[in-house]
């Protein structure tokens, strides 16, 4: 559905190209009305799954088993997305016709949209990036001002610590905040939807009016991202199901086998959240992981272990850069991966476009415009999407299989034993 769309939005646009650019501020108000949610949804089920895991007195013990697998899955993600796209420079290819299109997108003739001025004195050094910097970009002096001004990162890290001091609360106080909670996520469920009930209007309307703006020239050079972001999504996908093949004690064809229904419902779906009973099953009944731990784990992984997100924020961002020929430093660098990394946790509850909002947060690091750009990751990012999902859940399933202890090996059965049975 989501092909067909955004190939007869684009169909449209060349027999009508005046009446598809008037299809864009369908689009937008999607966007703000995606927005709108997203902030109150994070929130809360942020709070809502590390209360639950506090709470939970057998949860405790593999609290840091968690983080430490949280740390090290999404530094992989990164570290991985990050080698293959400057191995294949994907922003560097792109024609002077697209960067001319991407260049009236921004603003027009851009000779003529610049202001010339004339100083006497001397302009300062540029100031070299400091730690500072990137903590102040992180930890919020005013947690109403970062909600107000839309702050995901920081919205992001006191829900963190919030959710970790709320699970210490014990008694009728915690059990009423998890309710509200509760409600506010089941809420923001609905809300999203209702939103998404003309999903097809809207992905016909997005890809005209796009279409109608850039071309179809600007779009079929994206051809090198999106083969960038598969090559990576290959390659942390077979790295996830060599990890459950290792933990499960099981053959990789067998373990191919059991995450099949996941990666399926993951393409098809686009919503990660809609594949954990398939993960669960999976887990327990293919692989013989315990019921209690995955069934506790897989929902908190999936909702905040968001590989596929952080390492399609590490992609985009240096795809940018290479299109602005930005020179990236070591430093700058990190400071990317890491800030893609939280972006990745502050993507909970995001879907489609809506995730590309945050790219805005990495490129922000080297000081880059995104507006750009951000036409055409939108019209490719129903194929990314998929390889975002898809990532995401088979990714949360392998973490889970190293949160939890290994399966019990199943005891053979003697040879009476194995001709009882079968009389």
């Amino acid at each position: 559905m989501v092909l067909t769309c955004v190939a007869a939005g684009a169909a449209f646009a060349q027999f009508a190209p005046d009446v598809s650019r008037h299809f864009d501020f369908i689009g937008k108000i999607y966007v703000d009305l995606l927005k709108m949610i997203v902030l109150p949804f994070m929130m809360a089920t942020i709070v809502f799954s590390l209360q639950q895991m506090f709470r939970d007195g057998h949860a405790m013990a593999i609290i840091p088993r968690v983080l430490w697998v949280f740390l090290c899955a999404s530094t992989i993600a990164v570290g991985v997305a990050a080698v293959v796209t400057i191995t294949f420079h994907p922003g560097a290819g792109l024609s002077e016709e697209t960067r001319s299109a991407l260049g009236q997108i921004v603003g027009g003739d851009l000779d003529l949209s610049n202001t010339r001025m004339s100083l006497h004195s001397v302009a300062p050094d540029a100031k070299a990036p400091h730690i500072y910097d990137l903590l102040n970009t992180l930890v919020p002096s005013n947690i109403f001002a970062a909600l107000s001004s839309g702050e995901t990162i920081k919205a992001l890290i006191f829900a963190l610590l919030f959710g970790a001091a709320v699970g210490q609360i014990r008694g009728g106080l915690a059990s009423s905040l998890s309710q509200t909670l509760e409600t506010i996520y089941k809420s923001c469920q609905i809300l999203t939807r209702w939103i998404n009930l003309p999903l097809p209007f809207i992905l016909f309307s997005i890809s005209a009016s796009q279409v109608a703006a850039v071309g179809m020239g600007p779009i079929r050079t994206m051809a090198l991202f999106v083969g960038v972001v598969l090559i990576t999504t290959v390659a942390l996908l077979a790295l996830s199901l060599i990890i459950i093949q290792a933990r499960a004690g099981c053959g990789f064809g067998h373990a191919i086998r059991s995450m099949q229904e996941t990666f399926a419902l993951g393409v098809a779906t686009n919503n990660a959240t809609s594949c954990m009973p398939a993960i669960m099953d999976g887990l327990i009944e293919k692989l013989g992981f315990d019921k209690v731990r995955v069934e506790l784990l897989a929902p908190l992984v999936v909702s905040l272990l968001r590989t596929g997100a952080m390492a399609y924020f590490v992609c985009a961002t240096l795809f940018v850069a290479q299109f602005y020929g930005r020179d990236v430093s070591v430093a700058e660098l990190a400071a990317v991966l890491i800030v893609s990394q939280l972006a990745g946790y502050a993507s909970m509850g995001m879907a489609g476009v809506v995730t590309l909002t945050l790219v805005g947060t990495t490129t922000g690091i080297l000081g880059l415009p995104f507006e750009a750009a951000y036409f055409l990751f939108a019209a490719i990012d129903p194929i990314c999407a998929m390889a975002r999902t898809a990532l995401t859940v088979v990714g949360g399933a392998a973490a889970v299989s190293v949160i939890c202890e290994r399966p019990a090996k199943k005891p053979a059965l003697a040879p009476s034993a194995q001709t009882a049975a079968a009389v």
